[in-house]
């Protein structure tokens, strides 16, 4: 079947070049015949993919396999035979004419035929008779030739030169599927790598995230309880280490998510000049600290509503103002704004210039390139992990667009964002939340520390929660108690977030209704789903941030939840 699938594609080439033959020589040479020939060349070749096809149908039939098996051998022989007569003819050139026909045919064999031996040498078989005769051709055509004995020469060489040709050919063939094996090979290897770094990131960041959720909620708790200002710049401290942890980690996280294919972006409406106006209002205080102007211009011309990825836009933005207020000890960091119509979607610019010390052509090229600082000093200074320019270029590609510099050393450094978004109708206002203070909320999470950590957030908001350590537990709270909201951890031993939720949508206790928040350290899309499928109403991602944390309860509690529990 291989070889005559083979065969089969090269099936139109040897029709089309048949034709041309007898064309040829009935023009040229006055072979009126070569017609039948052609004609019963032409029927072989039809012949062979009637049988093709049959086989292709039936595998197990003997007598079309056998005809199949021979059909080579039948081919060759009609179209060698032409070969011939053109030795023996008188007109210039014939033999020569003939000779080229039996080698392109022999080299047209071991090319189509290669994937089968068998195949290869019925196919060859009769033009390597046709060779062999040639020169006994030729003595009787040209008795008195001198070069008639030569023929021999030139027969065996050519039969020796395509006999090496074709093994070539085979080992070539043999080494590139060798080659391809090997290929296939290392790609399971390395996806395999991938998955398994995945994988330890995930749990790692699962880990890490209840140390750092306990950091930044107790250190927030302390922040607001002690008096003195000393220990509120301790608790401020604590606060800001757990901040970069956090942000370290979700680099780490993100980076990964790129490597194996599985970060995304949504498509949501928001507007884009309060999200570029509320990013920049974050950073205009580190600028007036470090003494630095912090120049806006174009955001008045952005379009209002648009569709794409709020969340990821800001954090790119984030990342070149973190960068250029940190690097520009003296000036101005300037941020540009455009935006154009292009194929029915919305190209919106941003560009953040700075007065730095600028970048070398070394520097610019070893930009994007992950763990990689510019020098010891870069680490010693300022921190960070050298993944920030890494995530933020791939996430403009994501969002269809590019992150590209230019700088010059001792002149600045000019960072140039451009994303695709679609244009959108503005959202209604969502109706005023509901006042948590007061309300029920049931916290749910294997991990001591992890209650503990959300226990202090939420008592911040005026919410003494419910605390229970597995599905199980809080199965059985929901089914004597009424609560308001449950904040449910997704991944626990036994009955995770995802089961008890299924259960309690199942069943026909007074809690069966209530708003479910899904708090997860792997808040991926197909995470989300998957909760969503569950019967969770929203989720949040660990280690929980307040402010995230106060807007999803507003959102979830039903108006009068905290009246009611007062």
């Amino acid at each position: 079947m291989r070889a005559a699938a083979a065969r089969r594609g090269n099936l139109y080439l040897r029709v089309v070049a048949t034709v041309m033959i007898a064309v040829v020589l009935h023009v040229f040479v006055g072979m009126g015949w070569v017609w039948a020939w052609a004609g019963i060349y032409v029927a072989a070749q039809m012949l062979e993919l009637w049988l093709f096809r049959r086989l292709r149908a039936d595998p197990t039939g003997r007598l079309v396999r056998l005809g199949l098996a021979i059909m080579p051998f039948v081919t060759s022989t009609i179209f060698g035979f032409l070969a011939l007569p053109l030795f023996a003819s008188q007109q210039r050139f014939a033999p020569t004419l003939g000779g080229l026909l039996l080698a392109g045919a022999l080299l047209n064999v071991i090319v189509v035929n290669s994937s089968l031996r068998s195949a290869t040498l019925s196919a060859a078989a009769p033009h390597v008779v046709y060779l062999l005769i040639v020169p006994f051709v030729g003595r009787a055509a040209n008795p008195g030739a001198p070069l008639a004995n030569a023929l021999w020469f030139g027969v065996l060489l050519l039969i020796f030169s395509v006999a090496v040709a074709g093994r070539t050919l085979e080992k070539a063939l043999r080494a590139e599927a060798l080659a391809k094996e090997e290929a296939e090979r290392r790609r399971h290897e390395a996806e395999e790598a991938v998955a398994a770094k995945s994988a330890f990131v995930a749990m790692i960041s699962h880990e890490l995230r209840t140390p750092i959720s306990a950091i930044l909620a107790g250190a927030a708790r302390l922040h607001g309880d002690v008096a003195d200002a000393a220990s509120r710049t301790h608790a401020q401290l604590i606060a800001d280490a757990g901040s970069m942890m956090r942000t370290l980690l979700n680099d780490l996280l993100d980076l990964s998510k790129l490597d194996a294919g599985r970060m995304a972006v949504e498509q949501a409406p928001f507007d884009l000049r309060q999200s570029m106006a509320d990013t920049l209002r974050l950073w205009r205080p580190d600028a007036v600290k470090k003494g630095l102007r912090l120049r806006v211009e174009g955001a008045a011309n952005l379009p209002r509503w648009v569709a794409g990825d709020s969340l990821r836009l800001r954090q790119v933005l984030n990342n070149l103002l973190s960068n250029a207020i940190k690097f520009t000890e003296r000036g101005a960091v300037t941020v540009r704004f455009k935006s154009r119509a292009e194929g029915g979607r919305l190209v919106v610019e941003a560009l953040v210039a700075d007065t730095g010390p600028g970048l070398s052509e070394a520097q610019v090229s070893r930009l994007f390139t992950p763990f990689d600082q510019l020098g010891s000093n870069v680490v010693r200074e300022h921190g960070g992990s050298g993944l920030g320019l890494v995530i933020s270029r791939e996430l403009a590609r994501l969002m269809d667009g590019d992150l590209t510099v230019t700088s010059t050393p001792g002149k600045g450094s000019r960072f140039r964002l451009e994303v695709r978004v679609d244009p959108a109708q503005a959202e209604q206002a969502p109706e005023r939340g509901a006042a948590i203070d007061g309300a029920r909320v049931l916290v749910v999470d294997d991990h001591m520390v992890n209650r503990r950590a959300i226990e202090l957030v939420l008592q911040a908001f005026g919410i003494q929660p419910t605390l229970a350590e597995s599905g199980e537990r809080a199965l059985e709270l929901l089914g004597t108690e009424r609560f308001d909201v449950m904040l449910m951890d997704v991944y626990m031993p036994g009955m995770d977030g995802r089961d008890a939720t299924r259960r309690l949508r199942a069943g026909e206790g007074p809690n069966r209704d209530i708003p479910v928040v899904a708090v997860t350290a792997s808040a991926t899309p197909k995470d989300w789903e998957a909760c969503r499928d569950a019967g969770m109403n929203a989720h949040l991602a660990k280690p929980v941030d307040p402010g995230q944390l106060h807007a999803v309860l507003t959102e979830m509690l039903p108006p009068g939840a905290a009246r009611a529990a007062a």
